[in-house]
């Protein structure tokens, strides 16, 4: 079933007739291609190659990174809304703790830029949450972290720790493009939250 409310200005907190759903208005396609976005991600027709739980990690993880928020709030109880996910929400939240950081930190290629070269945390799944998580979403977690927090190091060798665990081509792309959204997402829940609040 296709939920019909928007997903963006439900985290935002924004009431029809607002002055932010007056604003929201003036941008009806980027609106609403938000919305397919999200319903295409997760709310899909298929999942085989990415399962609905796996979205809810993923976006669980990621969001979490970025700190408490009613995003992160919201796909944590999508997640937990799953049979037997009660493991998989207490390993995840483990997880975030593990791998909070602050960036985008890497290395540029050797030129000018190399000056903004900067170190940080390499994540890795801990040892006792790998059985939890199982294969997939070890090597998911540690490419999420990758691409939040080192982008710029992300390279195709990195692609094979996931071929290797088990997800597909496909699965990777949507698997790319659900962590695309969700920075997306955060940046303009962040924003809609800030304006409402500078007017309130």
């Amino acid at each position: 079933m296709m939920s019909t409310q928007d997903i963006i200005d439900t985290l935002a907190g924004i009431e029809p007739g607002s002055a932010l759903d007056a604003i929201r208005a003036r941008r009806l396609q980027a609106r609403e291609n938000a919305q397919k976005s999200y319903l295409s991600l997760f709310e899909p027709v298929d999942a085989s190659d990415v399962s609905l739980v796996e979205r809810a990690a993923v976006a669980a993880f990621v969001t979490g990174l970025h700190g408490e928020s009613p995003v992160a709030a919201f796909y944590r109880e999508k997640l937990a809304a799953n049979a037997d996910a009660a493991a998989l929400v207490e390993a995840i939240q483990a997880e975030i703790a593990r791998g909070k950081t602050s960036g985008p930190y890497g290395a540029f290629p050797a030129g000018p830029l190399s000056i903004e070269n900067k170190a940080g945390l390499i994540y890795r799944v801990s040892a006792e949450r790998k059985p939890v998580l199982g294969a997939r979403l070890v090597a998911a977690f540690e490419h999420a972290h990758l691409l939040v927090f080192r982008p710029r190091d992300a390279a195709s060798t990195d692609m094979k720790a996931l071929l290797d665990a088990g997800w597909s081509n496909t699965g990777i792309v949507t698997f790319s493009q659900l962590v695309a959204f969700l920075s997306f997402q955060l940046r303009v829940v962040s924003g809609l939250r800030t304006l409402a609040a500078a007017n309130a």
